[in-house]
């Protein structure tokens, strides 16, 4: 995930003091040994998440509130020390349990906020308070022995552990007779938290850690030793271990020099127990702590070394040089000291979790490797530094890429970085060894092992820049010199094309840091102005501008290439090497004819690897090389691209064409796409550099992935004739495909409505270029395409309409192509569109898709002779449609334009007897097609019922198509097979149906009839006889025949009569 900037506005100060101070002096006001009732308790809880709140918001400013700290803590912390005195002076005193723990709760949120060093100094720490704090947590009914009061218990036992220093002797609290009762309170109280989960422990650690230090707990302290052993070495309890593991270490930290000393050999011993204790080991924590335990050992054993001087690295040039000359001379002038022999094992110990699976564990190790060799002498340091080196050499292989080593050597690698960085923040590293050290984070800057779907080394790459950051502060001008052009290279390289946003701060830092420090980088100001903070952060804007700015500087080209293409093409994010292959591209358009010759070469390379993500990789670039050609040089560069397309034939046709690799062929599909030319296309099949290139677009276009789809249209758009074109996107507008899926053709005409929509925009945008603009879109192939497209626009799909009528506005608002008798291609009717479509786009969008907006509009386009028919069609399948929210607006929108329409008119006028007879022609021509006649019939049915047809047996051409339409309905009729049309024709010529050979029609129909004269004014009274026949005879009988045959002569006789 990239790239995510999340910038919030600082704080100048403590901007709602006044506001924290009066919701704080609310709460501390409460009585805290009467219980609240409901709606007091909803109140205090709403405070108490006010003031935690305000601290949240805060929490990264928190040195902000130092100064108002005092003011702020004293006041609740005095508050707990009354409620305390009273409890225990008072055994009548009762506690509210809701109410202390809310009190707790806010000194804990302080503690969370500023840590409990910053806030235990503001405890109440009088004498008398020893007395009141251990009796308080002791009470057996009071506060603290609740489980679920552990804030208090923590608050208390860091209280303890700040009162338990006070400067006397604690035996002048004890009773008469019972010395020693006071320390051995304190440290069972303690004890009694170690095996807690919670912050109990945290604070019982603090208390035995403060009270062993005490010079009277000296015997104290022995005993806790012996029990450490044996609770280490006997106890399951994990949590308990870990307690002891950090007293230990808190002592060893922070207990006097000489009782520190003394105690190291049983403190080895321990971290010995727990090293063979596969229980204990298996432990991040307890391995973390044994790592602190050894570091403070050794630091104790060793002698600090105040006058030691650090290399600042601050000067340039001569004075640099005589700056490092006289802390050569301060040096050799401080190495006198004797080294225990315990150092040895304990670096020993540490070099090995400097190896370890957990990252905190490494980190304490190189914490501690790098406090002790800054207590060493410089020979020593140098030898533990060369040992450092030496783990990078572990899982290494000679001549093996970073690709091939193993995944330990992930957790190996970053403990060494992490050990040299600390060497090299305290001015450790030593000139002869920094060479090989830079050889070495050369490589560890792009660590990157690929496991899986992901890769592994990102805390590697992050570790080695601060290492290189670490020595700009450290080192002088004289000792990077030699190493300045390809150490700065290498962070520019990282800074711009590492895959992890964190990475490429951290090598944007470093640079940075080197520019600032030491000006020794090639152009660092103007490189460092375009791989700042910001500029780095966007891994985009990272590769495709960043990028090609740094490489205008020639220093830093050949470096950027070179990863470019052997690692981030490689990559095993597709992402990756997509962004490379344009990022390429763009440096390589400095100097196209330099540049590019060189990188096809090489790319050739990568589609001779049996790694997919290589082949990839090598043909989005040769792809995008390919395109940069033909913008750079048109034509006079089909040589190259044609040597570029020749390469395609490197690539194996079964690793193009494999189940799973969609990328490989759209990325194949693409390169076809920017690197064919005239004479590759024109050549027969077999003497192409690339026999199969058709058949391999061909496959790409039946791909189930879109992005091989997507690819291989691009390819066949370059070399497919723009009116065959034309001539196949049309084909698809008739498209009706269907299966278990639905109207699975419909894909295919939005497609095609798309492209006709964007081959006449690209036309009309050229059309002054193009001298026979005429052969490529004639006028009468324009208005049919425009007049199929707006048949789609009310046809019955609502998202086709949608997308047919944004196109066809898109249509309607382009400017006339510019040639002779533009006019030919202005849109028929285009008032009439207008004031349609486009009157009421100022208020809001035209939405094709709602029938109740479209359908009364879209009738009117029948007033337009050219579009006539297709609109007329697609009206036809919208009425005949089994969706609601097209049928009934569809349906009653044509029904009322056709009541509006003459019986006859003179062209180019539309009349109502042109109107059905369009619809009987339209029939007709397709009699055989049920998905035509079916429709037909269904809009004369319900025409008929609208009695809008009433007057055309008054005109000739009216009579005619009511013949016509009887013929279609009677035609074959004993021969149809369709239930829906057999149910639509019946309704027209009904006798003839009354003996269909299908009883249900039969009996459909006489029922049809029977609705038909009762409920419609035939202007005359059909007889009695009628009637009795069609309800009570048996359709489904066989005496179906001679029942009709009465039943048409009894029409017929009223028919002529009336």
């Amino acid at each position: 995930m990239d790239d995510h900037l999340d910038e919030t506005i600082p704080f100048a100060y403590f901007e709602r003091h006044d506001q924290f101070v009066s919701l704080q002096n609310a709460l501390l006001a409460l009585d805290l040994s009467a219980e609240p009732t409901r709606e007091e308790s909803g109140t205090e809880i709403e405070l108490l998440r006010k003031l935690g709140m305000i601290l949240m918001e805060y929490q990264e400013q928190s040195y902000l509130l130092d100064p108002y700290l005092e003011g702020l803590v004293i006041p609740a912390a005095e508050c707990l020390r009354a409620h305390a005195r009273a409890r225990t002076s008072d055994p009548s005193v009762t506690s509210s349990g809701s109410r202390i723990r809310r009190l707790a709760d806010l000194l804990y949120n302080y503690i969370k906020f500023r840590g409990y060093k910053t806030i235990t100094r503001f405890f109440p720490h009088e004498i008398a308070d020893v007395t009141i704090a251990i009796d308080f947590m002791r009470l057996p009914d009071g506060p603290a022995a609740h489980p679920s009061q552990w804030s208090l218990r923590y608050v208390v036992l860091l209280w303890l552990s700040l009162v338990c220093r006070i400067p006397f002797d604690l035996e002048q609290f004890d009773e008469q007779g019972h010395l020693g009762r006071t320390s051995s309170t304190l440290e069972t109280t303690a004890k009694q938290y170690l095996g807690k989960a919670g912050l109990e422990r945290e604070g019982a650690v603090v208390l035995l850690s403060r009270l062993y230090m005490r010079k009277d707990a000296k015997q104290q302290f022995s005993s806790f030793l012996a029990w450490s052993s044996s609770v280490l070495q006997e106890s399951k309890e994990t949590f308990t271990c870990i307690a002891v593991l950090q007293v230990l270490c808190e002592f060893s930290k922070s207990g006097a020099a000489e009782e520190a000393r003394a105690a190291a050999p049983s403190l080895l011993e321990i971290s010995e127990i727990v090293e063979k204790s596969g229980f204990l080991t298996s432990n991040t924590l307890v391995r973390k702590y044994r790592v602190k335990l050894l570091s403070r050992i050794g630091l104790r054993l060793v002698p600090s070394r105040v006058n030691r001087s650090r290399t600042k690295g601050r000067a340039l040039g001569a004075a640099g040089d005589q700056q490092g000359q006289q802390r050569n001379e301060e040096d050799d002038g401080d190495d006198d000291i004797d080294i225990p022999e315990e150092i040895e094992t304990i670096l020993q110990a540490l070099f090995s979790c400097l190896q370890d699976r957990d990252t905190v564990v490494r980190w304490s190790a190189a914490k501690g490797i790098g406090r002790l060799s800054e207590r060493l002498p410089t020979d020593f340091s140098a030898q533990v530094l060369e040992m450092v080196l030496g783990l990078f050499s572990i899982h290494t292989i000679a001549d093996a890429s970073i690709y091939e080593m193993s995944s330990v050597a992930e957790a190996t690698w970053h403990g060494a970085c992490l050990a040299a960085a600390e060497m090299a923040r305290r001015g450790l590293a030593h000139p002869t060894l920094l060479p090989q050290l830079l050889d070495w984070l050369a490589k560890a800057l792009y660590f990157d092992i690929r496991k899986g779907a992901h890769s592994i080394g990102s805390n590697v790459r992050d570790a080695a820049a601060y290492v290189i950051w670490a020595l700009a502060r450290s080192q002088d001008t004289f000792s990077l010199s030699p190493h300045a052009a390809k150490l700065g290279e290498s962070l520019v390289t990282v800074s711009l094309f590492d895959r992890d946003v964190s990475i490429r701060r951290a090598a944007s830092a470093a640079f940075q840091e080197h520019v600032g420090r030491l000006g020794l980088f090639a152009h660092g100001i103007d490189v460092l102005r375009k791989t700042d903070f910001y500029s780095v952060s966007i891994r985009r804007n990272a590769f495709v501008t960043a990028a090609p700015q740094v490489a205008e500087h020639i220093e830093y080209r050949p470096g950027l290439i070179d990863h470019l293409i052997s690692i981030t093409l490689r990559h095993w994010d597709v992402a990756m090497r997509q962004l490379g292959a344009k990022s390429l591209r763009l440096i390589c358009e400095i100097d196209l004819a330099v540049l590019g010759p060189s990188c096809v070469s090489r790319l050739a390379l990568l589609l001779r690897s049996v790694d997919t993500d290589d082949i990839h990789g090598g043909l989005l670039a040769l792809g995008e090389l390919a395109e940069a050609y033909w913008k750079r040089f048109g034509q006079e560069g089909d040589e190259k691209r044609q040597e570029i397309f020749g390469l395609i034939g490197h690539v194996p046709e079964d690793i193009i064409l494999g189940p799973r690799n969609e990328q490989v062929l759209s990325a194949t599909c693409g390169l076809i796409a920017t690197s064919i030319t005239l004479q590759e296309v024109q050549q027969v099949q077999d003497q192409s550099s690339v026999p199969r290139w058709q058949y391999l677009v061909d496959q790409g276009l039946r791909h189930r992935g879109i992005n091989a789809q997507e690819a291989a249209a691009a390819a066949m758009a370059t070399l497919i004739d723009v009116c065959a074109l034309f001539d196949a996107l049309d084909t698809g507008l008739d498209d009706y495909t269907t299966d278990e899926r639905g109207d699975v053709g419909s894909w295919i005409r939005i497609a095609c409505i798309q492209g006709l929509t964007s081959i006449i925009e690209d036309l009309f945008r050229v059309s002054g270029n193009l001298p026979e603009f005429s052969t490529f879109l004639p006028p009468h192939r324009y208005h049919t395409v425009v007049g199929r497209i707006l048949r789609q626009g009310v046809e019955r799909l609502d998202n086709v309409r949608q997308i047919s009528g944004g196109c066809f506005l898109r249509i309607l608002g382009l400017q006339l192509p510019a040639v002779e008798h533009a006019e030919e291609w202005r849109v028929k009717g285009e008032g009439l569109m207008r004031e349609l479509f486009l009157a009421e786009s100022s208020e809001h969008n035209p939405d094709w898709s709602v029938g109740e907006w479209l359908f009364p509009k879209a009738v009117r386009i029948l007033e337009i002779p050219e579009y006539r028919r297709s609109v007329l069609t697609g009206l036809v399948l919208s009425v005949s449609t089994r969706t609601g929210s097209t049928q009934r607006p569809a349906s009653s929108s044509l029904a009322a334009y056709t009541q509006t329409l003459p019986l006859v008119a003179s062209e180019p006028e539309y009349s109502l007897s042109g109107f059905a007879g369009d619809l009987v022609d339209w029939a007709q021509s397709n009699i055989t097609s049920n998905n035509v006649v079916v429709p037909v019939l269904q809009t004369f049915n319900l025409l008929l019922e609208s009695e809008v047809l009433t007057r055309l047996p008054e005109s000739e051409r009216g009579s005619e198509c009511i013949e016509a339409l009887v013929s279609i309905s009677c035609k074959n009729v004993s021969r149809l097979r369709n239930v829906q049309r057999i149910q639509e024709s019946m309704k027209i010529p009904i006798i003839e149906f009354l003996a269909h050979p299908y009883p249900r029609i039969r009996s459909s129909a006489a029922e049809h009839l029977y609705m038909v004269l009762q409920s419609k004014d035939l202007g005359w009274e059909p007889d009695e006889k009628v009637e009795e026949i069609l309800l009570e005879t048996e359709w489904e009988q066989h005496e179906a025949a001679r029942r009709r045959r009465h039943v048409g002569t009894y029409l017929q006789r009223f028919w002529k009569s009336h």
